[in-house]
């Protein structure tokens, strides 16, 4: 008894250090978290103004604003994710429902995570192989969206696949007892039930294209139309994480630091906006789902 009662008092006195270590990881992370976003923050929003959002950049004077390349931003990663996000979940759903365990389905898989592994900048010489040389229509809206679409690609199919997979066989079951067909129990249990999972990949996604640099220097360059509200898909597609580079690294502009420290603050600001909206749905069908 007096072993029993050690080993118990050793387990519990192991699993208080265990909970107390990654509460003190948890909050190290979060402090890291708003350190980054206080620093970023802290310098751009006192300088920024109304007018710095749909201004036009300036390569000379002082006080040029981000109007093109903030919406070409939102441009290019609205069009990126209406292409990725189909094609995305569709294979994912393919993957963990209709495909067979065989050999291609192994090189299918192993390919989706390998290609989910691969530097940015990877795709952005593919896709000015392809648009840029190949097809020759330059440097472009539709060519840096295009690339991005196949960026996103691998990581919605994957986390797709596994929300799906995760779930309890127990759901796909019950609704076949009910004599639904494989379509509508994956309409209406499978992705319902793996909705939340989803979304979190498409909001790592779309964050992770929209401060994307490296695939839009190369297939839509560091320009832009010169427009405020230029729809044109052959356009050149400058965005507002390239401009950043730009304004840190060439621009000649005397306020380039104070540009520099708007335009971040403007990127964050957006990011988080993105996830926050993405999420949405998410609050809103738990709270559905609770009342």
């Amino acid at each position: 008894m007096r072993v029993l009662t050690r080993k118990r008092k050793l387990s519990k006195a192991m699993d208080e250090i265990a909970s107390i270590t990654l509460w003190g990881f948890n909050l190290m992370f979060l402090l890291l978290i708003i350190w980054i976003l206080y620093t970023i923050l802290s310098k751009g929003l006192p300088k920024l103004t109304p007018n710095f959002l749909v201004e036009l950049p300036d390569e000379i004077n002082i006080g040029g604003g981000i109007g093109p390349v903030l919406f070409n931003s939102f441009y290019v990663l609205f069009i990126s994710l209406i292409i990725s996000i189909p094609v995305g979940v569709g294979a994912g759903i393919y993957l963990s429902e209709y495909a067979q365990k065989n050999k291609f389905t192994f090189l299918l898989r192993m390919s989706v995570e390998s290609l989910a592994s691969v530097p940015s900048v990877v795709f952005g010489l593919f896709g000015m192989a392809i648009f840029v040389e190949y097809f020759h229509i330059g440097l472009t809206i539709i060519g840096a969206a295009v690339t991005l679409a196949l960026l996103n690609l691998p990581v919605i199919t994957r986390v797709t696949e596994e929300s799906i997979r995760a779930l309890p066989i127990g759901l796909r079951e019950a609704s076949y007892a009910l004599g639904t067909t494989k379509f509508e129990c994956i309409r209406t249990i499978v992705l319902p039930a793996a909705f939340n999972g989803i979304v979190t990949g498409i909001c790592l996604v779309a964050g992770r294209a929209y401060g994307e640099s490296a695939v839009i220097i190369l297939t839509a360059g560091t320009s832009t139309s010169g427009r405020m509200w230029d729809f044109n898909l052959f356009s050149p597609g400058g965005t507002l994480a390239v401009h950043l580079w730009y304004i840190q690294s060439e621009a000649i502009v005397p306020d380039a630091k104070e540009i520099a420290d708007k335009a971040a603050a403007v990127l964050v600001l957006v990011v988080l906006m993105i996830n926050f909206l993405l999420r949405i749905p998410v609050w809103f069908k738990e709270h559905k789902f609770k009342i």
